[in-house]
Formats: C-alpha cells, structure tokens, sequence
C-alpha cells in the first residue's frame, strides 16, 4: 500500500467510527472509536481461522506498515502536545508547579522502581523469567502518564479547574523526564552502562535542552506573530513551529515533547494575550482545536488496530493483567508521598490522592515506546503488557474518572 492509500483507510475507519459512536455508543469519540476498533480488530482476527479467506493476514501487513511508533512519536505527538499546551494556562500551572514539578520528576522514577520490583516478583512467580532490568524498563515505559490520553478525556469528566491544570501540567512534562530513565535503562539492557556524568548529559541534553529550545522557539514565534495581523499566516507559522521544532529537538538530541509543550504554553498565553488579534485568536484557537480532536480519533483508532500485530499469548496477557493493580498501586504510591511531602507548603483536598492517582491514564506514548525496543521474546512480552494496562488505563479508568469525581464531591 502507498502512503496514500494507508491514510485512506485510516481516515475512513475514523470517520465510520466516530459516526457509529456518536450514534449509537455516545461515548467521549477517543474512547469510542478505540472501543469500536478494537472489536473490529478481534472480529478480523476471528475471520482467520475460518479458512475462507484471510483478511487478518492483509489486515495486519498494513498495520505494520503504517510503524505505531515512528508514526507516534516522531509524528503525530508534536501536533497533539502543542495543541493540548495552548490550552493550559501559565498563571494556574503556575500556582501548582510544586505538585506538578515533584509528580512529573521523583514521582516518576519512583514509579519506575516500585513498578519494576513488583513485576520481577509477580512474573518469577506466574512463569515467564524477565530479568530486573527489562522489568525496570516496562517500568519506565508504564510509569509516565499519557499527555494525549489525560487532555483528551479529563478535559470532558468536568474536573475542577485547578485538578486538570495538575493532571494536564505533570502529563505534558513528565514525558522528558520518561524518556531518559527510558534511555538509560533500555541502555543498560543493551550493555551500555553509563556513569553519573554521562547521565547528567543525557538529562541535561534532553531536559534541560528542550526547555530552553522551546523558549527560543517560542519566542521566534512570538516575535512573528506579534508583526503582523494575517490569521492563515499566523497559523501557518504556528503550524512550522511546531512540526519545524520538534524534527530540530529530535536532531540536536533535545526532547521534542518538552521543546512544543514550553513553545505551545508561550504561545498560548502571552501569544495569544499580546500577540494576536480578536480575530486571529479565534480561528488559530479553531484549528489546534479541530486538529487536536482529529489526531485524537486517529491515534486511539492506531490503538486499537495494534491489536492485530501484537504478539499475544495466554501468560502474557495474564501477566499484563496482573500488572494492573501494581501500575495503579506505583501510581498511588508515587502522588500520596508527593502529597505527604508537601503538605507543609500546599493544602489539599479531600481525595485529592484518589483522582490524581485514577486519573493518571496510560495511552499510545506507552505503546510506541514498547514497539521501539528491538526485537526477542523479552520485548514480546514487554509490549503485551504495555498493551494491557494501556487498554484497562484508557477503558476502564477514562470512563469512571467522572463519575468518581462527582463521587468524591458529594
């Protein structure tokens, strides 16, 4: 298939999808077209063994072909963190960077360790013998919650407002901290030990380097759109930014979703209050919008096509349901000590510790994450888990991180 061809069929999977769950299942459209291509996914699949005809077999070259992971991450996720960062404010993330500094940092790798320990332990038990280290990988890989997943679906569960600026803040910035704990251990899989200052290089590098690139490409923009009053060329101009800024992050080593999320909370505040008029607030606010929904649709329509390609069997699909409680269990561990720690500084409220833990969602970061490692029964089994608890994350937490709030007001 070209490149055309495999975006035809995604587009009008899409479209068939939202249009049925719009109908008939009335769910938030990330969550139902996920829900719909998943079963479409398992239908194909069960299609396979009758003999007749295999439409699994066609099925699955051309979800290989469209590459989850390379078409996530280098992608689709610079459109969907900028266009999630112009939606959240400066002063609010302001009011709570302790929360979501702590949370986005140690709360992380905190939640790499415990969810690596308790994997090594439950796995040696069920059967499978992945050593420590590729356990301390899914950890990291399973840890970080999912920018996409979390602004695509708190932004409807009617949270209060300063709740989602602490969701949606860690969300946006935990990934660049991810990603090194990622690096480093996938690292030492591969028999790459790095020393301490090799490692503050790479945080340094990745971290560091895309805040400050985002401040300058942030800036360039700033200044561009403040010269003029043309709404199709300032959101062309907003458009390279952040297609344009994410490949140069990529190609100095800096990490790209810092470098859009740091550019997206410029533009989005001070571009937005002094750079640009009525107008073109409106229709710039009209396209990331549009655009952010559209490559929602798609990225959870990719999800549930995943199915068709990952390698299942029964233990590991056990061994990814086990895993559940003790992502959500890390989880809760990793906020209620960040919550004890500043306590002294911050007031909380009642079941603060609960929906910041449920509502923590796990999404497609995570999974193309898992396909990026190489190839072997390890990895097999790595990505089977990821899968796993990304779909319980998005499914099941996604639908009652609502009503649990509602719960939690009464």
């Amino acid at each position: 298939m070209t490149l055309f061809d495999m975006v035809a069929v995604l587009l009008a999977l899409a479209a068939g999808f939202a249009y049925l769950n719009a109908r008939l299942l009335h769910l938030p459209p990330t969550i139902g077209v996920m829900t719909l291509s998943l079963a479409f996914s398992l239908g194909v699949l069960a299609l396979g063994p009758l003999g007749i005809v295999d439409p699994s077999d066609w099925a699955r070259r051309t979800v290989s072909a469209i590459g989850f992971d390379r078409t996530l991450l280098d992608g689709m996720l610079s459109v969907l963190l900028f266009a999630g960062a112009l939606q959240v404010p400066l002063d609010a993330l302001g009011r709570q960077w302790r929360v979501v500094g702590v949370l986005a940092t140690a709360g992380v790798v905190a939640s790499t360790l415990l969810v690596g320990g308790a994997v090594f332990v439950l796995q040696s038990a069920l059967g499978p013998q992945l050593p420590l280290v590729y356990c301390l990988l899914f950890g990291a890989i399973i840890s970080p919650t999912d920018p996409v997943a979390v602004l695509g679906i708190v932004r409807r569960a009617g949270l209060p407002a300063y709740l989602q600026t602490r969701i949606a803040g860690e969300s946006l910035f935990n990934d660049g901290v991810a990603i090194v704990v990622f690096l480093v251990i996938a690292g030492l899989t591969a028999g790459e030990a790095g020393g301490a200052a090799q490692l503050a290089g790479l945080f340094g590098r990745e971290v560091v380097g895309g805040v400050l690139l985002g401040l300058l490409l942030g800036g360039i923009g700033y200044t561009l759109l403040r010269s003029l009053d043309e709404y199709v060329v300032e959101v062309l101009i907003t458009l390279a930014l952040v297609v344009g800024g994410y490949a140069l992050a990529l190609q100095l080593h800096c990490s790209g979703p810092l470098t859009v999320v740091v550019a997206g909370l410029l533009i989005g505040n001070h571009g937005r209050r002094f750079a640009m008029s009525q107008r073109t607030r409106e229709r710039l606010d009209t396209f990331w919008e549009l655009a952010d929904e559209l490559f929602n649709i798609v990225l959870f329509l990719l999800i549930g096509l995943e199915v068709l390609v990952i390698p299942f069997d029964p233990m590991r699909v056990l061994l990814g349901i086990a895993a559940i409680p003790v992502v959500v269990g890390a989880r809760l561990a990793a906020v209620t000590g960040t919550l004890a720690v500043l306590s002294p500084v911050h007031e909380f409220d009642r079941g603060a510790a609960t929906v910041l833990t449920w509502g923590g969602l796990r999404g497609g970061i995570s999974v193309a994450l898992a396909l990026s490692l190489p190839g072997g029964a390890d990895r097999d089994l790595i990505v089977t888990m990821t899968y796993v608890v990304v779909v319980f994350s998005v499914l099941v937490q996604g639908l009652t991180v609502a009503p649990l709030v509602r719960r939690l007001a009464r």
